[in-house]
């Protein structure tokens, strides 16, 4: 018997197939091994790890289905874009808690000096940049590392002077905490032997009492203030430069410390669509409130995409040029206990009304003394904020401030509860260990360094660990911070520095994930792989997790995708 179905219910049945074509994911990724997340383990727990998958499905940007390949190509509608992962192992994509992002770029257009090995190497790059520059023309660099060096001799302006002739020149210490400048800079600055430094700040003089062309902190904004600004056009090919850097090395998303000119830059590639990264972009402490009231509110603070986010104050200075403020001084320089950049006292009161207005705070510190004053002031705050209303039931959940400190290299042993007991997140770039060893105990000595870089200290303590790479005062790459994370050791494997603190990779994984965007209050839609986060993924060559710590340090990203959009693919 023939059957007739009344025409209403064929109507019926035609609306619903359009309707799931319009339900349909934009695209799916199949075939892949995706480690969908971890979470830090506390209290000397392991970390957390979720169970894996094959593949994902993503609509407007963001995962809304996640399982077995065969399931999720049952949600395939006629416009979905397929795409094969290969089997390859496929993780939440990396979120730098602290990089420079401009810095990065500006060093990509200027003269690099990462990685020299001498003196001799350094003269010889500037030598090759001075040739093609214009007369007159500013001549600048970073990343020089006098540690890593035969003899490790700081640069003098005498050792500038023979290879910049008439041009103006400053170049930065990798840790961006000095700069050794020629003398026809410190003409153009006024710097005599009898100019006086800024508080928290240091000019180095010879034995004659002569500028030697060494500046640290503070006063290296004597000669930096007389550079000239960056072109909208260097600025503009510096970020697009290191936008391409990030996707290449598996960041989708960075918290990043530019300028405000660099921020509008990214502005402006985002409205171009040429955004390939997530970024919160920090505000400087210091700037009057009305000034951050502006900057908080020019750009929407709800855009996944950019906006701005926390303060970011200076404590101190770095351990490589024995400027981070210590509560005792250098084992290697008995009269020297760093150059702290607050006094306590004024440091509380904008904290406090800094954190009144709703701001999120990270305050840079690296030495013990430095994580001292952050952590007091952060006290100081919330004491105030409380006070001020005291029956605001949200002021005692746990991390409503999530106030960070950056770095936190050298900790005093009482400070780990301090942590705790202020919910402050430790945001940390284990990358710098790979530098540090090297002379971290000379410069500390062994009872400090038994709670420098205490990843596993802090987990065991129920602190938030954020990590992130520094760049680019450390390289880009992620990979480098795991294996630091996880070994403890250099990268040739020879040389060890306080095993005890080293984690598993499955936690160091975690602080560069749900960690990070715990610290930019973004966990909810950042850090894991599941149904309503974003989709914003790495592909790798090898599964890092089941790898020797060492392939790690050989990994390669063959795709990133931010918003399930391809924004990196290794050439095949």
């Amino acid at each position: 018997m023939k059957i007739v179905l009344p025409l209403l219910f064929l109507l019926t049945m035609n609306l619903h197939a359009q309707a799931n074509k319009t339900d349909a994911p934009d695209q799916i990724f199949v075939n892949g091994d995706i480690y969908t997340g971890a979470e830090e383990g506390f209290g000397g727990a392991p970390a957390k790890v979720y169970p894996r998958a094959q593949a994902m499905a993503v609509k407007n940007g963001r995962i809304v289905a996640i399982g077995t390949s065969d399931d999720i190509r049952k949600s395939k509608g006629p416009r979905t874009q397929v795409t094969d992962l290969g089997g390859h192992f496929a993780m939440p994509g990396f979120n730098d808690a602290h990089l420079h992002l401009a810095n990065g770029g500006f060093e990509m257009l200027n003269v690099e000096l990462s990685g020299v090995k001498s003196l001799e190497e350094m003269k010889s790059r500037i030598a090759a940049h001075v040739k093609a520059a214009g007369s007159g023309e500013w001549i600048l660099g970073r990343g020089w590392d006098d540690t890593k060096w035969p003899v490790q001799k700081m640069p003098t302006r005498q050792d500038l002077d023979a290879v910049t002739g008439n041009h103006p020149a400053l170049f930065i210490r990798t840790d961006g905490h000095m700069l050794v400048a020629n003398s026809a800079a410190l003409r153009i600055a006024g710097i005599t032997k009898e100019t006086q430094p800024p508080a928290g700040g240091q000019i180095d003089h010879d034995a004659n009492g002569q500028p030697t062309g060494g500046f640290r902190e503070s006063a290296m904004t004597l000669v930096r203030n007389k550079v000239p600004a960056p072109t909208l056009v260097q600025r503009r090919r510096g970020a697009e430069l290191v936008l391409q850097q990030a996707a290449k090395y598996g960041l989708t998303s960075a918290q990043d410390n530019s300028q405000w000119e660099d921020f509008l830059t990214y502005v402006d590639l985002e409205n171009e669509g040429k955004l390939t990264l997530r970024i919160s972009e920090w505000l400087p402490f210091p700037q009057p409130m009305n000034i951050l009231e502006e900057h908080r509110v020019f750009h929407s603070p709800e855009d996944p995409m950019l906006h701005t986010g926390m303060l970011k104050a200076f404590m101190d200075g770095s351990l490589g040029s024995h400027t981070a403020a210590m509560l005792a001084p250098y084992t290697d320089e008995k009269s020297n206990s760093g150059l702290p950049q607050y006094e306590q006292a004024a440091l509380d009161q904008m904290a406090a009304q800094r954190a009144a207005a709703g701001f999120q705070m990270g305050f840079h510190a690296i030495g013990d003394r430095g994580v001292s004053m952050a952590l007091q002031a952060f006290a100081a705050a919330e004491r105030y904020v409380e006070e001020k209303n005291p029956n605001a039931p949200q002021l005692r959940q746990p991390g409503k401030f999530r106030f960070r400190v950056e770095h936190a290299q050298v900790v005093a042993a009482e400070d780990f509860a301090r942590f705790r007991q202020l919910n402050v997140i430790a945001s940390m770039q284990p990358n710098h260990l790979l530098t540090d060893m090297n002379w971290a105990i000379e410069r500390i000595g062994s009872e400090r360094a038994k709670h420098s870089y205490a990843w596993d200290e802090f987990l065991r303590n129920h602190v938030v660990l954020a990590f992130g790479t520094d760049y680019p005062v450390e390289p880009i790459t992620p990979f480098r911070g795991l294996y630091a994370a996880v070994t403890r050791k250099n990268e040739s494997g020879t040389k060890e520095y306080v095993p005890e603190q080293k984690i598993s990779v499955d936690q160091a994984i975690a602080a560069y994930t749900t960690g990070a965007a715990y610290a930019e209050f973004a966990e909810s839609e950042k850090g894991r792989l599941a149904p309503g986060f974003l989709a914003d993924f790495i592909v790798l060559d090898r599964d890092i997790t089941k790898v020797p710590p060492a392939d790690i340090l050989r990994t390669h990203v063959l795709r990133t995708v931010v918003g399930g959009k391809t924004v990196y693919e290794a050439a095949k």
